[in-house]
């Protein structure tokens, strides 16, 4: 498939935001249960959230460019009931609708105590706003994956790992900029997002390559024969069919050699994955926030090239009869 680049940065921008809404909402928890030595301001948590809204704005704006007609993007609601794509529609201004009541509570430092359990512990309005926040992002990050794992004739698509690691890379993403958040605030959370954006990172790596294993080993359940419903020994095609280029050729076909793509795929997992994750544990251990914003630069262009080779690794069954460029 071509990839469209408006897709790749909506993606992995809102991707990037939710996670870091995941991030913000793990470290407030990580000291409501106490392992911390200290708590942060609300101020933090609010400036956290004006970063995640940021990612997200800025995906949603990238979406427009994708949309033949923008001003008609508000119908996609209307399949919510069959659609994946209906349902991030929905949830995705759900997601951004909560995480600014989230940051505004913060911003407020208006935490009024709802619960008291038995063990002391208290579950105030902001933690519980959190718990929403965090729970409508996992959510949005399930939809998008669904939008192309339902896609059954796709089979590089049409897996359970398409899901998993749409999950999985936007936590990562999403963690590694919270730790260059916490860094360049000197936050006592610094050291909590590193070792979470460590192990999350090098998972996601692990979750990609068992998918890239996963779809090297497909076997095309057709072939030219079954295309054109002719069945004979020898069949090879000559030409494309078309004297011009058309939209099944322009759609299913992405501008690349096959070596292109596995070049793609390479620099994907090194600068998605790989060396973020060893510049998420230099600033760990130096402290300077610096080396975690690099880390949060090198790995977007990473994950660019990772949803850039995932699209065009997609084969469509249509190229069985259109294979052969003109």
């Amino acid at each position: 498939m071509r990839p469209a680049f408006s897709v790749l940065f909506l993606t992995t921008l809102i991707g990037a935001g939710q996670g870091l809404l995941v991030a913000l909402v793990a470290g407030q928890w990580y000291f409501v249960i106490g392992a911390g030595p200290a708590a942060e301001s609300g101020r933090f948590y609010a400036l956290g959230v004006v970063a995640a809204l940021a990612f997200l704005g800025l995906g949603l704006f990238a979406s427009f460019f994708h949309l033949a007609k923008p001003q008609r993007a508000w119908r996609t609601i209307s399949q919510w009931r069959t659609s994946w794509l209906s349902r991030e529609v929905i949830l995705l201004p759900a997601v951004v609708g909560l995480a600014m009541i989230y940051g505004g509570v913060h911003f407020l430092e208006w935490k009024p105590v709802l619960l008291t359990f038995t063990n002391q512990k208290s579950l105030d309005l902001s933690m519980a706003l959190g718990f929403l926040v965090a729970g409508a992002a996992l959510l949005l990050f399930v939809a998008t994956g669904m939008i192309y794992a339902c896609v059954r004739f796709m089979p590089q698509w049409s897996s359970a790992w398409t899901v998993v690691n749409y999950t999985l890379t936007g936590l990562s993403s999403g963690f590694i900029a919270a730790t260059a958040f916490a860094t360049w605030a000197k936050s006592p959370l610094a050291g909590f997002f590193a070792a979470a954006a460590l192990v999350l990172t090098l998972t996601a790596l692990v979750g990609k390559a068992v998918h890239l294993w996963r779809n090297g080993r497909i076997k095309p359940t057709s072939s030219m024969r079954t295309a054109i419903g002719v069945n004979h020994r020898n069949i090879r095609q000559m030409t494309q069919g078309f004297m011009g280029h058309s939209f099944n050729t322009r759609e299913f076909f992405h501008p690349g050699s096959p070596e292109a793509v596995k070049g793609v795929v390479a620099l994907g997992l090194a600068f998605g994955f790989a060396i973020p994750a060893g510049l998420v544990v230099a600033a760990w251990v130096v402290g300077e926030w610096q080396i975690a914003v690099a880390a949060v630069a090198i790995q977007y262009a990473g994950l660019l090239a990772e949803r850039w080779a995932f699209f065009a690794q997609g084969h469509h069954v249509q190229n069985l009869y259109y294979q052969t460029r003109g």
